[in-house]
């Protein structure tokens, strides 16, 4: 069967839907080639079902505290992992059947399934169908990296994409890979009993490059989870296991939770037939303020291009592809601050520029310990600190690496501020309640202000009428 249609997107997940709205308003005729589930990554594998289990984990793990607090019988209390499991997939469904519930008429009569081929630019194949376009959106999504070390030990290994299909959990599980997924999923199972151990190559951990913050965080988790950082693992059978070892450590384990990365979904595509530029990787190369590859009407969106893997920033790279693919002229788009949050516990988050970016010699930095702030003491969750970067002359705010109770919160406000361009100074003249969390956000911001070369005059905190 032969296609003609205006825009062809490819992936239906949360950029190609952001896309698709786009392509709508801008009555363009469309249509989707989805190469797999609908329900998007978010709803289905990432974002939400793993909250889902984080909160749960979070709630049992409360238990610990509940003697200090004189209230007796936390260590009464037990977790029933099988059906925790069926709760995260409970919850799940709803959050995928609500993608369904809001996309089905869009999508129907206007959806093919199938891996899509380009044969050469304006055209594509997909099974039997041909499909001409005026542009195209390649927004495919990622997948699970397994390195072929580890392809042995299939049947042991767990990926987002298989972990909430578990019918239960394993009594003992090595992460293999510290990064977000690694360290979010591998402390919630900690907190829910099960033996966890983990492992990474390298000394960084969830890509944090401030140093300070790096140290609280490789310390706090620890006391939770060994971890073994700047050894590669190595693994083998026994006895029914898999034994990991990585120098000096090893482990029996019944599983392994392999986070290591996702791959850009490309395989197949044949892009090398659209004649743009590709990476090492075989990924478009794109202008990610328009989302164009080259001059060509083809756009890419959403964790494909490998550029911000994160749910806001997928919507936003579709809607700016959507509007391109659909309109006469290129027009190009301002990204908004930076943000990144890891739901640990504490949370560990970056906003605007990070620690890799700054020009240290023109940089100052404000930071204040969790360990005496009234109310994470009071919540018994004062762990970690706050670092704040601004600049040296002016103090406008830069960026900030977080490692807190409520940093989710604290660095909205922070990035907000950072995207209006304003300066410590104004950042103090805010209300700070008490006794509040913001307050240990206010200590750092005085201690980057007393920093600051060029201060303005009077008291910092008030405003002159």
């Amino acid at each position: 069967m032969e296609h003609n249609v205006d825009v062809v997107i490819i992936g239906a997940g949360t950029a190609g839907l952001y896309a698709l709205s786009q392509v709508i308003q801008n009555r363009k005729s469309y249509l989707i080639v989805q190469n797999g589930e609908l329900g998007t990554t978010c709803a289905r594998v990432g974002c939400m079902p793993s909250k889902v289990l984080i909160q749960a984990a979070e709630d049992y793990y409360r238990r610990k505290v509940l003697e200090r607090e004189w209230i007796d019988g936390g260590d009464e209390l037990s977790v029933d992992k099988e059906e925790v499991m069926e709760f995260v997939r409970e919850l799940r469904d709803s959050f995928v059947e609500r993608v369904h519930g809001n996309n089905d008429k869009r999508l129907k009569g206007h959806i093919i399934h199938g891996q899509a081929e380009f044969v050469k630019p304006g055209q594509l194949r997909v099974g039997d169908d041909t499909v001409n376009y005026s542009s195209v959106i390649i927004s495919s999504g990622s997948t699970p990296v397994i390195p072929k070390a580890l392809q042995d030990f299939s049947d042991r290994i767990i990926t987002t994409d298989t972990l909430f299909e578990l019918q239960s959990l394993p009594d003992s599980i090595a992460v293999i890979g510290l990064g977000v997924v690694g360290l979010e999923i591998g402390q919630a199972l900690a907190r829910l009993d099960v033996d966890v151990t983990g492992v990474d190559a390298v000394e960084q951990i969830c890509g944090i490059e401030d140093p300070e913050i790096l140290k609280s965080v490789v310390e706090t988790i620890g006391r939770e989870i060994p971890l073994w950082l700047g050894q590669p693992a190595d693994i083998c059978e026994e006895d029914g296991k898999l034994r990991v070892t990585a120098c000096d450590n090893t482990v029996l384990v019944d599983k392994l939770l392999v986070s290591i990365g996702r791959s850009p979904n490309v395989a197949g595509m044949k892009l090398e037939n659209l004649g743009i530029e590709l990476d090492q990787y075989g990924v478009p190369v794109h202008n990610p303020n328009t989302m164009q590859c080259g001059d060509q009407p083809v756009f890419l969106a959403g964790d494909v291009s490998g550029n911000r893997p994160i749910m806001h920033e997928a919507g936003d790279e579709g809607r700016i592809a959507g509007l391109n693919a659909a309109r006469e002229g290129i027009q190009a788009y301002r990204r908004k601050t930076p943000i990144a949050i890891i739901f640990s516990d504490p949370n560990i988050c970056t906003v605007g520029a990070s620690w890799s970016e700054l020009d240290h010699e023109s940089t100052v930095i404000g930071q204040i310990k969790m360990a005496p702030v009234g109310r994470a003491l009071i919540m018994t969750k004062n762990r970690g600190l706050i670092r704040v970067y601004g600049d040296k002359k002016t103090g406008k705010l830069l960026g900030a690496s977080l490692f807190c109770i409520k940093g989710e919160n604290l660095a909205h406000l922070l990035a907000w501020c950072i995207q209006q361009d304003l300066t410590v100074f104004d950042l103090l003249k805010m209300p700070f309640y008490h006794p509040v969390i913001e307050e240990a956000l206010q200590a750092a911001l005085r201690d980057l202000a007393s920093k600051v070369e060029d201060k303005p005059a009077g008291i910092l905190d008030l405003e002159k009428m």
